[in-house]
């Protein structure tokens, strides 16, 4: 149904130009023993984040527990990455990558599956107000440009409802900047480019630019806006000082035993063939199994971080490609005391779109008070600069915005200090995906999709209405872990459908 609801609409004109001709890859030798050979398991999960483990759980609810969870950290938990931060007197729990519950329930409807996993792990949550509880600055200090901001709130109420609700309404996608136009929003000064940054780039990790209008949309309302299908307005911010992670750790521990899952084992290669498929990790060691569910991040994929053999088909690269990944960034500093503002949240305008306009402060009653945590938010192109600088210049950067947001404070060095660099790390590259105008749903099918019968793939990614959430994941996860798993059960399947050659309705004219 889905297919139908959100596919439709954009084949009726088409939105990029007829089919890419990607290199022909010939294929590979055989590489696998005959199917007589000794295997490791029916299944081998790659990835042991949200999706990884969720597959795995569903297995195990159908019967299925000959399988495997690799996984290339020390623990469970992909993305939900937490952090021992501050001086030894003073350490807090916080958390790098997912952090909030977002979106609950709204009476007896949907309920986000995180919240329901938060609830029967009692990870501790508070309610976040980042709309309600805001200060605003810009380089000459305290200034209040609340009333943009409050008109770039109604600005994205508008961009996210003329696109349509769980089904777009415009026939032809374009970009999220092109709807903002449309619509008749036209930041220029750096208040109104900062106070767009807080509504648009802080939940997508891209510039309006760089995401598709439709997309960006849908993904929206199915989360958040309770009468297009979405679970509800409310976000819950984790404060749990076991760590985010702990409610896939935990669910982890109740459907999986320690034999099932290798740790520190990190993928170097996929070889398949209608045997079966061969792992190979980076210490050397070899898995063999009937099949592999590959739930690493988009960002590994299109960085070719794991060699596939034979090579993935033209059109599972083409729609690898096709998508791109965002990147959020939370720096995190400790301080001896708090001399900052006492909202939940700040937003700070500077001439440069993106430099450093979003602040959060921890050592708030309603999160770790006493904590003398605070925290910017950076996302983008402007993630990927500071990751190639090192820690000192990028704490000057933020000391300088600091003094400058806080000009009657002497504002104290760090007690400590942190980020992490997902983009230029192996095992993310990236933070979370994002679906760009030129995305098509044809390119999503073929990014869902398996290919042949041994190899398939979940994540965030490759869910249509939840990607870049943590809730895609966990349904992802859970969707083809049931489809894999109705395949080992019937002795075999074709899987999901994937197209050959993507291409438009009509071609472009030129001439």
């Amino acid at each position: 149904m889905l297919r139908a609801t959100l596919a439709s609409p954009l084949l009726l004109l088409g939105l990029v130009a007829s089919a890419v001709h990607l290199p022909v890859v010939p294929p590979s030798q055989e590489v696998l023993e005959p199917s007589g050979a000794r295997k490791d398991a029916t299944v081998l999960i790659l990835g042991g984040g949200v999706a990884g483990v969720t597959a795995a759980r569903t297995l195990h609810e159908q019967g299925i527990d000959d399988f495997i969870l690799v996984e290339a950290r020390g623990e469970l938990g992909g993305r939900l990455m937490s952090h021992s931060f501050g001086v030894p007197s003073r350490k807090f729990t916080v958390e790098l990558g997912a952090n909030w519950v977002q979106g609950t329930q709204t009476g007896n409807g949907a309920e986000n599956p995180i919240w329901t996993l938060a609830k029967k792990h009692n990870v501790t949550t508070r309610s976040s107000e980042y709309f309600g509880s805001i200060s605003t600055y810009d380089d000459s200090g305290a200034f209040d440009f609340r009333d943009i901001f409050d008109a770039s709130v109604e600005d994205f109420h508008k961009l996210v409802a003329s696109a349509g609700g769980r089904v777009p309404k415009r026939l032809v996608d374009m970009s999220a900047r092109g709807g903002y136009s449309l619509t008749g929003s036209h930041p220029e000064s750096k208040h109104q480019m900062a106070s767009e940054y807080y509504q648009f780039d802080w939940e997508f990790g891209t510039t309006p630019e760089e995401t598709s209008w439709l997309a960006s949309s849908w993904a929206h309302n199915y989360t958040f806006d309770p009468a297009s299908g979405g679970f509800s307005y409310e976000n819950l911010l984790s404060v749990d000082q076991r760590g985010f992670k702990t409610l896939i750790q935990a669910e982890a521990r109740e459907s999986l035993k320690p034999a099932q899952v290798r740790l520190n084992s990190t993928v170097s290669e996929i070889s398949s063939s209608k045997h079966g498929v061969k792992v190979t990790l980076t210490d050397g060691h070899v898995l063999r199994a009937d099949y592999a569910l590959c739930t690493f991040s988009l960002g590994v994929l299109q960085h070719s971080d794991v060699k596939f053999v034979p090579p993935l088909p033209a059109w599972k690269r083409e729609a690898i490609h096709s998508m791109s990944m965002g990147t959020y960034t939370k720096i995190f500093l400790q301080f001896p005391e708090k001399f900052w503002f006492d909202t939940e949240m700040a937003l700070y305008a500077d001439y440069e779109r993106g430099r450093y306009p979003v602040w959060q402060s921890l050592d708030h009653p309603s999160f770790l008070p006493g904590s003398g945590i605070l925290v910017v938010t950076v996302t983008g192109d402007f993630s990927k600069r500071i990751e190639s600088l090192p820690d000192s210049y990028v704490q000057s950067e933020v000391m300088d915005v600091l003094q400058m947001m806080f000009p009657e404070v002497d504002v104290p060095e760090p007690t400590d200090f942190y980020f992490q660099r997902w983009h230029s790390d192996p095992l993310f590259r990236g933070s979370y995906s994002n679906w760009p105008a030129a995305f098509l749903s044809e390119h999503q099918g073929n990014l869902r999709a398996n290919v042949d019968e041994r190899l398939w793939f979940a994540g965030e990614a490759t869910s249509r209405k939840y990607f870049g959430y943590l809730h895609g994941a966990y349904t992802e996860g859970e969707a083809i872990g049931q489809t894999l798993a109705e395949c080992i059960q019937g002795g075999g399947c074709f899987g999901l459908e994937h197209i050959d050659r993507v291409q438009n309705a009509r071609p472009y004219d030129i001439i």
